[in-house]
């Protein structure tokens, strides 16, 4: 029976983390069609995906309440580590956002989703998650799909740019593993101070680059801050609870696979046949590692 739970847990989990990587997916179609500079976009959808995780909080505490269970408060002796931990993400959303500016979008891409390396590294010192085999074959696939996906944009980027990129994938694999340090307690925490530094440090950059807030520009921003970031950083939140760093990161990595099924949808431009190869061979290394920790937990 208590296997069977568990079993149920990881499932839930990943499937979280999967749903949280599509609503993520769209962020790059809906920056380019928002006319803003990427930080009051990137400031605007922190304020309000931090507006999406105090309320999911709120009422998370109050069902706990009435049911007599013990309830955490957000401002306490904790914060000065919770914000801590939040600079991971916060470091993540802001260098993606710059790596953008300074590299070829697909380098950025490319290099940031070397995450689900860091992650297993990381998870391991850090957590004593030791990865197993099926992570490092998955690890190997991914790299290789990531490749064919982005083969036909990848450009000769500046260094500083490419080098950002890089670090910005460090940075989100070290946010799967603090994320994770948090399991027994509230992930999503962590990701609340996340947001709110983002937008903090974004501020300035409204009077920089004064945004025009028009119907269409609103409508974009709102479904970006709620449910693009904001729903998905709750689904995260709840996915890192139940599975690996590794299997986090290995499971995001659809994100990238998924933007040129936006753009065929919205668009109509076709995705090439390297595109289509990788993105099938990331998919496959996500299934294959999936089914084969669900087949040893279960022998075991």
């Amino acid at each position: 029976m208590q296997s069977i739970i568990h079993k149920e847990h990881r499932l839930a989990g990943q499937g979280a983390i999967l749903l949280c990587a599509i609503l993520w997916s769209t962020s790059g179609l809906f920056i380019k069609l928002v006319d803003w500079h990427p930080m009051p976009i990137a400031g605007s959808r922190s304020i309000l995906a931090a507006g999406v995780l105090l309320a999911l909080r709120g009422i998370s505490q109050a069902k706990k309440k009435r049911a007599g269970a013990s309830t955490e408060k957000l401002i306490s002796d904790d914060m000065p580590k919770l914000a801590a931990f939040g600079l991971c993400y916060t470091a993540t959303m802001i260098l993606f956002v710059i790596a953008n500016k300074l590299t070829a979008s697909a380098n950025a891409i490319l290099l940031q989703y070397t995450a689900p390396m860091w992650a297993a590294l990381l998870g391991w010192l850090v957590l004593r998650e030791r990865p197993r085999w099926e992570h490092w074959g998955a690890i190997v696939m991914v790299s290789a799909g990531m490749f064919l996906v982005f083969s036909g944009g990848l450009a000769r980027g500046s260094f500083f740019g490419d080098m950002t990129a890089l670090v910005s994938g460090i940075t989100f694999a070290a946010n799967s593993v603090v994320l994770r340090l948090r399991k027994d307690g509230n992930p999503a925490d962590i990701l609340i101070f996340s947001h709110i530094i983002c937008a903090v440090i974004c501020v300035p950059f409204f009077f920089l680059y004064p945004p025009s807030f028009t119907v269409d520009n609103l409508v974009k921003i709102f479904f970006m801050g709620v449910f693009q970031i904001g729903a998905a950083s709750a689904l995260f939140a709840y996915g890192i609870k139940r599975v690996p760093a590794v299997q986090a990161m290995l499971t995001a990595a659809i994100e990238p696979v998924l933007n040129p099924v936006w753009v065929l949808l919205i668009t109509g431009e076709k995705p090439t046949l390297t595109v289509i190869t990788g993105g099938s061979l990331i998919i496959a290394a996500i299934v294959f590692s999936s089914i084969i920790r669900s087949t040893s937990r279960r022998r075991n």
